[in-house]
């Protein structure tokens, strides 16, 4: 006769997880598809590496501030985060977002998103440590701002 655990917690999957994860794994084969159609779509197994890692790491993200606090507005505030990350990442490593993507000014966009990261993980995810962090990182993205434009007005008076 097995013995039941009633007061352990459900273990398994939520219906939010199979849409989160699913969906995931959508968006790498909607390339995949559209290479079947278009010659405007041509990944190499390169890409789909790289864009199943950055899809992970997002869903681990993901998963990890739902399970850190079950306050909406943390975790709202850690979706946007998330995906602001997810989206400077992606823009990057596709076009660039200042030039191209080997324009050695994007890299201070990653400086950005390890800044906050880094910020987040020391202050073990508190909110004062995570507001501080925050600010560090939104000052570090109007430096690099300040900097690119002054390289660029600086390179325009020298031609």
């Amino acid at each position: 006769m097995q013995q039941q655990n009633l007061g352990a917690k459900k273990s398994g999957t939520s219906p939010g997880r199979i849409i989160g994860w699913g969906g995931l794994g959508c968006l790498l084969l909607l390339p995949a598809v559209a290479m079947q159609f278009t010659d405007e779509v041509n990944w190499d197994e390169t890409d789909f590496i790289v864009a199943g890692l950055i899809f992970s790491i997002v869903g681990g993200l993901v998963e990890l501030a739902v399970r850190l606090s079950s306050n909406w507005f943390y975790r709202i505030g850690a979706f946007f985060a998330i995906f602001s990350g997810f989206v400077v990442v992606w823009s990057n490593l596709a076009i660039g977002m200042i030039g191209n993507e080997n324009n050695p000014i994007n890299l201070l966009f990653i400086a950005v998103l390890l800044i906050a990261l880094g910020g987040a993980i020391l202050g073990r995810f508190r909110n004062t440590a995570l507001a501080r962090a925050m600010l560090l990182a939104g000052l570090t993205q109007v430096s690099s701002l300040w900097f690119f434009s002054a390289t660029l007005s600086h390179a325009s008076r020298e031609t």
